[in-house]
């Protein structure tokens, strides 16, 4: 199956194909994709939860999030995609987690998250400070001392301690990864680019069904 083929397969729903047309074709493990161990808790035992690890800095998660957010919008019910930022180190990484966070709980992904890759990547604005942070908010009409009190609140620190332990859990060594159910992990680089990895994901949340 060559890459047009795959990323075809990719962007169908899962009711109309998982992913793969024969044995041949099936993702292997240890190749495509990874066994986690331990098993990785989730968030709700009677959904599979797929994981998107990434980092706002990260340009390959940049020019993947518009095809990754459409497939995400076209997953069933019983699976649960949720994103999960990834800090390698304290700085800038702590405080994206954090901004990812703040705009998740305020409810504002729809009309924030791509818009902070755009800010960053073409724009070239760090948003490492609370100031950028603030700045950067209001420039597209969200109220600065609402977003940074939460930016800067107890439950989003603790959202992105949870999302490095997850993240640490999962061995992540780079980004965008994908993670499903607690149990395995792929990647642009296992899978052959991002736009596989979708494939493969699709393959492990079949896999995944068949073991609840």
């Amino acid at each position: 199956m060559d890459r047009r083929q795959f990323s075809k397969v990719a962007l169908v729903s899962l009711a109309a194909a998982p992913g793969f047309a024969t044995a041949q074709e099936r993702p292997v493990e240890g190749k495509h994709y990874a066994a986690v161990s331990p098993r990785q808790p989730t968030r709700d035992p009677k959904q599979v939860e797929v994981l998107e690890f990434f980092a706002y800095g990260c340009s390959h998660c940049n020019a993947f999030e518009p095809t990754v957010d459409a497939w995400q919008k076209r997953l069933p019910s019983d699976v649960l995609f949720r994103r999960i930022p990834v800090a390698f180190r304290e700085v800038p990484f702590v405080m994206h987690q954090k901004l990812f966070f703040a705009i998740e709980t305020l409810g504002l992904v729809e009309q924030l998250h791509r818009k902070v890759f755009t800010a960053i990547h073409a724009e070239r604005q760090r948003l490492e400070k609370p100031e950028e942070i603030g700045e950067f908010v209001a420039k597209h009409g969200i109220d600065r001392s609402r977003f940074l009190d939460t930016l800067n609140s107890f439950g989003v620190a603790g959202k992105a301690k949870q999302a490095s332990a997850l993240a640490g859990g999962y061995k992540i060594e780079g980004t965008p990864s994908i993670g499903v159910d607690g149990r395995w992990l792929t990647s642009g680089s296992m899978a052959g680019s991002n736009e596989r990895s979708l494939a493969v994901a699709e393959f492990l949340i079949g896999e995944a069904k068949r073991r609840i």
